[in-house]
């Protein structure tokens, strides 16, 4: 299954939506990556190992299921987390992308490949469609996260040092 979506964080014709800095929604991005607890209720722990400038590797844990990924982090741009396979768990990523089009408008998109080739995605193609659902539910909801926590100061750089 390959899915991407894209998410509006600043619309200039829409006065209601708070705008977040780039810098902000980077911090907030890395935050969810390096602090997945607050964004994943149903997540147990998560650790954090051989961090780099270039990103991290993590291990969380689900109950009895372990999943190890490497976060690989491009300020300012993208952050993206791959899954190596690892017992009934197969390669997989998802790639964070901040995207600017104009002085103005920033957005996020969300780009998911389960490393699945064609014959197994259409066989799945019915259960893919609740996946793809349920990320883009989590998705929107880790951005109403990020704006709170900047409406609150938190994703500020005098916050975080």
């Amino acid at each position: 299954m390959k899915f991407e979506h894209l998410i509006q964080i600043n619309d200039p014709l829409n006065p209601l939506i708070d705008a977040l800095t780039r810098e902000q929604l980077w911090r907030g991005l890395v935050l969810h990556a390096e602090s997945p607890k607050l964004f994943v209720p149903h997540l147990d722990d998560c650790v954090i190992s051989e961090r780099s400038a270039a990103g991290f590797r993590r291990q969380r844990r689900f109950g009895e299921l372990r999943i190890d990924d490497r976060v690989i982090l491009t300020p300012l741009r993208e952050v993206r987390y791959e899954v190596h396979p690892q017992g009934e768990i197969s390669a997989s990523s998802l790639a964070v992308t901040i995207e600017a089009p104009s002085e103005h408008s920033l957005f996020v998109r969300f780009r998911y490949d389960d490393g699945h080739d064609a014959a197994t995605d259409a066989a799945n193609a019915m259960y893919d469609e609740f996946k793809k659902s349920a990320y883009q539910e989590a998705d929107i909801d880790t951005i109403r996260l990020l704006r709170e926590l900047a409406a609150a100061g938190r994703l500020d750089a005098s916050y975080l040092n």
